[in-house]
């Protein structure tokens, strides 16, 4: 559904987006996920025609990403996407159903559909007058109103409530099952770990890990090993190094003590050092590396060939629009480097 490859934006000196290849399956949700300035947002609005590429392509549902006619077939949900204040939701959403020549007939029970499965009340309220977890709620529903293939949802539940972002998280799930392609980024991995089927982590423009979530954890993060004991492990004078490395200091905890180690040969250590000084091993836990553990791993090592020109250090944001995000499907802006990526 989405092939990418040799992406690159480069603005002067400074390279946004640096040699970036990827696909993404139909019916897949694929996440994209990088600190602050890592090109996340700048791949996205290539995805979604916003920008043009410097050099290299991408195909989304069939057509390159630079043809009009693609954004017939997908969906933009930018970070921020201020509406249109003085209309209502079903208003506001015919709007841009003609903008995409939707019969009014199919565009009523689409945005109705749509508002129905979001919760979304209030429909003929000034949008002014509504909730941000609303005004979001709508924003996705507009997203929708042309029945595309492929969805771009960037930071989908920045700023909501929990009952609100559970509700966007569980959206995105029916969306996949309904056999939509849905591209997402977000700052909480949580999010992402928990509705993405493939990931791609970018720094500083370049996708510096790939695969699923299982397998980025397995290649680059740790398993560790939590062991509860009622007596302190104390490596004593007769430590191996084995010991000494594998073996750190025990944590209090209540009546127990917790000592971390990194294998089941540590744990059958601790245990015989325990045993040794009259105590035993009362609990054992697994701990397996989050997507946040991974990613703070990740982005935390030196990036070989750093990219050329001023690093950004504010949050990736869409402005390319008057109202900040309210397109049709034949507006294209080129963003200025100052948007960050």
């Amino acid at each position: 559904m989405i092939e990418v490859a040799g992406l690159e934006k480069t603005y002067g000196g400074f390279s946004a987006v640096v040699d970036s290849t990827f696909s993404v399956e139909d019916g897949e949700v694929f996440g994209i996920v990088g600190p602050n300035g890592a090109g996340k947002t700048t791949t996205l609005k290539m995805l979604s025609g916003l920008i043009e590429p410097t050099s290299g392509e991408a195909r989304v549902a069939g057509y390159d990403s630079t043809e009009s006619a693609m954004r017939h077939h997908l969906g933009f949900l930018p970070e921020e996407s201020p509406l249109y204040e003085e209309m209502t939701a079903t208003s506001y959403l015919q709007f841009f159903a003609d903008l995409y020549e939707v019969p009014r007939s199919v565009a009523d029970e689409r945005i109705e559909r749509a508002l129905d499965r979001l919760d979304l009340d209030h429909r003929d309220r000034r949008l002014g007058d509504v909730s941000k977890g609303m005004k979001r709620k709508v924003a996705i529903a507009r997203s929708l109103v042309n029945d595309p293939d492929v969805l771009v949802y960037d930071e989908p539940a920045s700023g909501l409530d929990p009952v609100t972002t559970n509700s966007v998280l569980e959206f995105t799930r029916e969306l996949r099952e309904a056999g939509k392609t849905v591209v997402f980024s977000a700052h909480n991995l949580y999010h992402v770990e928990s509705v993405c089927d493939r990931v791609v982590i970018m720094n500083e423009g370049r996708i510096v890990a790939r695969g699923t979530v299982d397998g980025i954890r397995e290649r680059h993060g740790e398993t560790t090993y939590h062991v509860y004991t009622d007596v302190p492990p104390e490596v004593g004078s007769g430590a191996t190094a084995v010991d000494a490395n594998a073996i750190g200091d025990a944590e209090e905890v209540g009546d127990r003590y917790r000592t971390v180690v990194p294998s089941m040969d540590a744990v059958e250590r601790v245990r015989e050092i325990v045993s040794d000084a009259g105590g035993t091993v009362v609990d054992i836990r697994t701990r397996e590396p989050s997507l946040e553990d991974v990613f703070l791993d990740i982005v935390g090592r030196p990036m070989p060939g750093r990219r050329g020109g001023a690093e950004s250090d504010g949050a990736d944001r869409d402005a390319a629009s008057p109202e900040g995000g309210d397109r049709g499907p034949d507006d294209r802006t080129e963003a200025a480097p100052s948007e960050g990526t």
